[in-house]
């Protein structure tokens, strides 16, 4: 008799300052930047974390993504699949716009926005969601295909 798994085993969060957060969500930004190797591939809850990058607010490709958008924290604002993890080779040029040199690129696809941000503790690194909150999200997402 196999146990039945529990919901969040299929889930991690991951928290973002705003306003990369929002970039996520709302479409172009693709990669998140890590300083170190993540291993997890499968769904992550997106959790705008409470500090906002000040600086990155007048940057224009931030300017432009998040122009007449909330800027909610301390909540999960969507969803995304990881789908990879890698570090650009010395002296290569960026994967991609958002990409910083010397970090962990985490490929973040299938990234779906939730309607309502769900209110949310996270933390630093990759972190367990209980199961009544990957529930609140899921609400959300019905049809979120999970293997």
């Amino acid at each position: 008799m196999t146990v039945p798994s529990s919901p969040s085993e299929h889930f991690r969060g991951i928290t973002i300052r705003q306003p990369w957060a929002t970039c996520i969500v709302s479409g172009p930004k693709r990669i998140e930047n890590r300083p170190r190797h993540w291993s997890w591939r499968g769904w992550l809850l997106l959790h705008a974390g409470l500090q906002i990058d000040r600086a990155a607010l007048d940057l224009p490709p931030v300017a432009r993504t998040i122009q007449g958008r909330d800027l909610p924290t301390g909540a999960v604002i969507g969803v995304a699949r990881l789908s990879g993890c890698h570090h650009d080779p010395a002296g290569a040029p960026p994967c991609d716009t958002w990409a910083e040199p010397g970090c962990w690129h985490l490929e973040l696809a299938d990234v779906h926005e939730l309607a309502r941000p769900v209110p949310a503790r996270g933390q630093l690194g990759p972190w367990r969601p209980t199961d009544e909150l990957v529930a609140r999200v899921r609400q959300q997402l019905p049809r979120l295909p999970l293997p």
